[in-house]
């Protein structure tokens, strides 16, 4: 049963640091049971703590987004658990290496597919009747710069994500008579891991944090937020 003061409930993926973290946080502080997914069963905990230290609630979900058919029982589960989705976050990204695209190899390519574009079509088959379902439901997924702007070795990371963002659209093309509102969020360049990552040398004091953007993304998933089909960016 889902708490008795839980007037919405939120999923969000990839919560266990960075921009899922924070966001889930933020909309944990609105009074939205965040429910959090990531691979890392210890950074979910450290999320789930800072969220019940400034009062908030919080469910824990461990999983690894590769595990396609792990994710297809989510909605359901969450109806049983809950009797609603109120919001989608989906934060969780995979970058692969950085290598020009002849030489990205079989194992990396499939990695990032999985996380950044199968995931994604997987999240909605699952999540999306409960959301239509919901007085005022929304989705958010978290795009990046890349996917209209290629740039030398980002090819896997790039491609996927723009075709994250193509079936995200079509899905805000889909839904445009009903309550759910479906849109993307670029958070622009974060002091993130998978910036560190990509930018190993980088300055990252002079980088926008994830607690930063996070209210900028998590207005996105409120109740009276009418945008929809577009892509916005932090600061907008």
């Amino acid at each position: 049963m889902a708490p008795a003061s839980t007037d919405r409930v939120a999923l969000v993926t990839g919560a266990s640091r960075g921009i899922g973290a924070a966001v889930a946080i933020e909309l944990a502080r609105r009074g939205v049971h965040v429910v959090i997914t990531a691979r890392t069963q210890g950074g979910l905990e450290e999320t789930d703590d800072t969220i019940r230290r400034q009062g908030g609630s919080a469910t824990l979900l461990p999983m690894d987004l590769m595990d396609g058919p792990a994710l297809d029982p989510i909605g359901p589960s969450l109806f049983e658990r809950f009797g609603r989705l109120d919001v989608l976050v989906h934060n969780a990204g995979a970058l692969g290496r950085l290598t020009p695209v002849p030489h990205i190899l079989p194992k990396d390519w499939d990695s990032v597919v999985s996380v950044n574009l199968t995931a994604t079509w997987r999240l909605i088959r699952t999540c999306g009747p409960l959301l239509l379902a919901a007085p005022a439901g929304r989705a958010v997924f978290v795009t990046t710069g890349r996917a209209s702007e290629p740039r030398a070795y980002w090819g896997a990371y790039g491609a996927t994500k723009a075709g994250m963002e193509h079936l995200a659209l079509t899905w805000a093309h889909e839904s445009v008579t009903t309550n759910l509102r479906v849109n993307l969020f670029d958070p622009g360049i974060v002091a993130t891991r998978m910036r560190a990552d990509a930018m190993p040398g980088e300055d990252r004091s002079i980088l926008a944090q994830p607690a930063e953007v996070a209210p900028a993304l998590a207005d996105l998933c409120e109740a009276s937020e009418d945008r929809h089909g577009q892509i916005v960016h932090a600061g907008s």
